[in-house]
């Protein structure tokens, strides 16, 4: 069952990642080298991440259950990422460390399928969603090195559970992993 719209519908030819790692070369492509102004850069003195506007905000949801200018600080947090970035990365957000682990391990298992099973789920520029190896259409990007699975989780009106994977047996599991995840926390 292929739920996606043909490959040729992208800009240029679509080659995953994976299938690039996994091919012997010792050259990364030119279009996954990020000049050196847009990548992440350590601070000298402490190793920790510079502050910089091209790093994806990481909002710490603790806050939400502390004073009320700690809530009123995470909101504004949550609205500014939502504004610049459209979305963020969170810390403290209550879900165990084992639920998290637990969810990566089955997504690994998918990843590690032939590649001609992935590309059943392959995504299109259309709705992005299902299996790829770039975000956006703009021809000649700089793209990210990574092969990702998006999907819509919620509202459940906009979830597409055509894209949701059939393999590996563990997935099938997870269909129902927004419902559940309450159960876990």
């Amino acid at each position: 069952m292929d739920n996606s719209l043909p490959l040729d519908q992208w800009p240029e030819p679509i080659v995953r990642v994976q299938s690039l790692s996994e091919s012997g070369s010792s050259a990364i492509p030119v279009k996954y080298i990020k000049p050196v102004s847009e990548r992440p850069s350590l601070n000298p003195d402490s190793g920790t991440p510079v502050h910089d506007p091209t790093v994806m905000p990481v909002i710490d949801l603790g806050g939400l259950s502390g004073s009320t200018a700690a809530r009123e600080a995470t909101v504004r947090a949550i609205s500014d990422a939502c504004k610049e970035w459209g979305f963020f990365q969170v810390v403290n957000h209550g879900v165990r460390l084992e639920v998290m682990r637990e969810v990566v391990e089955v997504w690994r298992e998918f990843f590690h399928l032939p590649m001609e099973t992935k590309q059943v789920y392959a995504n299109s520029p259309a709705t992005l969603e299902g299996y790829g190896s770039r975000l956006g259409v703009q021809k000649d990007a700089i793209l990210d090195w990574g092969d990702y699975y998006f999907f819509h989780l919620l509202p459940e009106c906009i979830r597409n559970k055509r894209m949701w994977p059939t393999l590996p047996a563990s997935l099938r599991l997870h269909q129902h992993f927004p419902d559940l995840l309450f159960l876990f926390l």
